[in-house]
């Protein structure tokens, strides 16, 4: 598309976005996705502006206890690179005004776009209001709320101030109640509709909110309208909304974020929408901030001699991390497999130790030796995924070849990705949205050993750029379906890939340099957010196809 194409000027809202290192406003892969986004809409000179919270605490800084336990630990973040913009708006939550005040984040900081940042930790606020915007995803479910009130209504009103905005973007449905607020100024159904797009991230029952409407009325998550209207716009009624059915209705396209998650979602949301208004746009990821530059040279130069030992570089910079942290010396001539992104018990970080017997003679095969490193931050409240990351830590502290790394972060993230040879990925199938992980670490040569989920059908060559751990959905149990995974991965990775890597280097560096291909330009974000412009954004409504009574 040319830069005419690119003229409407939208807000893209996410709760979290990825910019750099130095800016901890990020949980995970949404805020991957979102940071790679304004990136590439940067690059593509698009009429686009982010807005986000600015999280005085971070997600949260992840730290080892006495015991190398994960602990998680909440310090206070400044950023004198931000801007105040001058522009402080009145929200209503609850009974009184919370001012929240906007702070600007310029394109050429970090080569983005522009990003407007949301404080309430304002002297002017009472301390309940100063502490909405101090923990990204507090646990206590009014402060939820308050948040998404927040990014919603105060985005949208700071953006009043600032300008006309086209087009509302909503990333997952936290900034749904910018939709309240919109309607509140017109009452226009389909003008509202009009001005909205909403992208659903997951399947899973925890990333699609259901609020009691009696507490939203009480916090004005509705900027004051009458409970009748908020039930015909959102077309839920009863005790509970539910987020994600009313930020389908209320927009006039919207997405899933792989082919596969789209035929996900149209079915899951079947009886809320017409399965056409749900499009498919996979996720993707910026190059030009993801890729090793030289790891990129050498492959366009064809120079396979200097791509091998630039490889072998990166993977001494992880491992020296792994040193650093767990006091084990890695070698870079043994095959890397990782795991890491956000831990979440449906993700199986624990997958590959599920026959413990099995997993601890891997660990010990001398024929095909291996190294395994774990990295990625639990939901601080979410006890189970904290109590996995400490048993994977109880169990292989005494393994020199093991490593369970703490602070994933994009820097860290990024090294990690570098470094590994095998991008290991075992969500329980049809779980995994996009899981766009395994597309940064392929960038920099890494293979995909992966459940067929999520972006991975769209990408896979069996046997040719990944490998693939077969899988199947009609088990009569979890239990089942993980140990059928179980065996599955064991048997492709004994058969597969370590006799490729140690006794085939020939088909492993081209294996390798066919995963770094076959991302371009596909699952680079240039092509997302040129099809965001293309296929919602410009999108004109023209048929009905929401809000099926």
């Amino acid at each position: 598309m040319s830069n005419n194409d690119y003229q409407k000027k939208v807000a893209y809202f996410s709760m979290e976005i990825a910019i750099d290192q130095t800016m901890k406003t990020y949980s995970g892969g949404l805020g991957f996705l979102a940071g790679s986004h304004m990136r590439s809409a940067y690059e593509l000179n698009q009429n686009l502006v982010g807005v986000t919270m600015l999280w005085k605490y971070g997600y949260y800084d992840q730290v080892r206890a006495e015991n190398s336990h994960m602990e998680a630990k909440f310090i206070q973040k400044f950023y004198s690179f931000l801007e105040d913009t001058g522009i402080t708006v009145d929200i209503k939550v609850h009974d009184g005004l919370v001012k929240v005040k906007a702070y600007l984040l310029r394109p050429e900081i970090f080569g983005t776009a522009p990003i407007y940042f949301l404080s309430t930790d304002l002297p002017e606020n009472d301390y309940v209001s100063q502490t909405i915007c101090h923990h990204l995803y507090d646990s206590n479910l009014s402060t939820r709320i308050a948040q998404e009130i927040i990014l919603g209504a105060g985005g949208a009103k700071v953006l009043e101030q600032v300008g006309d905005i086209d087009i509302y973007h909503m990333n997952e449905a936290h900034p749904l109640p910018l939709t309240f607020y919109l309607y509140s100024k017109h009452r226009d159904f389909e003008k509202l509709r009009s001005q909205v797009v909403f992208t659903t991230h997951t399947p899973e029952k925890a990333g699609n909110s259901e609020y009691d409407f009696n507490l939203l009325f009480k916090m004005n998550y509705f900027s004051g309208l009458e409970p009748e209207e908020v039930y015909q716009i959102s077309g839920e009624r009863g005790e509970k909304m539910g987020c994600t059915p009313a930020g389908l209705r209320m927009s006039k396209k919207a997405n899933a974020v792989s082919q596969l998650h789209k035929e996900v979602a149209r079915d899951m949301w079947k009886d809320v929408v017409d399965p056409r208004h749900i499009l498919g746009i996979t996720n993707s990821q910026n190059a030009k901030y993801w890729q090793d530059y030289k790891l990129a040279r050498h492959l366009k130069s064809g120079d396979d001699e200097a791509l091998l030992a630039r490889k072998k570089e990166l993977k001494k910079r992880l491992f020296h991390e792994v040193a650093l942290q767990e006091g084990d010396l890695f070698d870079e001539n043994v095959l890397t497999i990782v795991w890491a992104r956000r831990f979440a018990a449906y993700k199986r970080p624990e997958l590959i130790t599920r026959d413990l017997y099995q997993f601890l003679d891997l660990l010990k095969d001398s024929e095909y030796p291996v190294q395994i490193i774990w990295a990625g931050k639990p939901y601080p409240k979410d006890h189970g995924a904290v109590e996995i990351f400490n048993h994977l830590i109880d169990i292989t502290y005494t393994h020199k070849n093991c490593a369970i790394l703490v602070g994933y972060e994009l820097d860290l993230s990024a090294k990690i990705k570098k470094g590994a040879d095998i991008w290991l990925n075992t969500p329980r199938i049809t779980r995994e949205a996009s899981g766009t992980s395994g597309m940064t670490a392929s960038m920099n040569g890494a293979l995909n050993l992966s459940i067929n989920d999520g972006w991975i059908p769209e990408y896979a060559k069996e046997g040719e750029n990944c490998f693939i751990i077969p899988s199947r959905t009609d088990f009569n149990s979890i239990e089942e379906q993980d140990d059928a995974d179980f065996d599955a991965l064991m048997k492709v990775l004994k058969e597969q890939v370590l006799p490729t890597y140690y006794k085939n280097p020939k088909k492993w560096l081209e294996m390798m340099k066919a995963s770094m291909q076959d991302i371009f330009p596909f699952f680079e974000s240039g092509r997302m957010a040129d099809q965001y412009y293309r296929e919602l954004y410009n999108a004109e409504v023209k048929e009905d196809l929401v809000i099926k009574k």
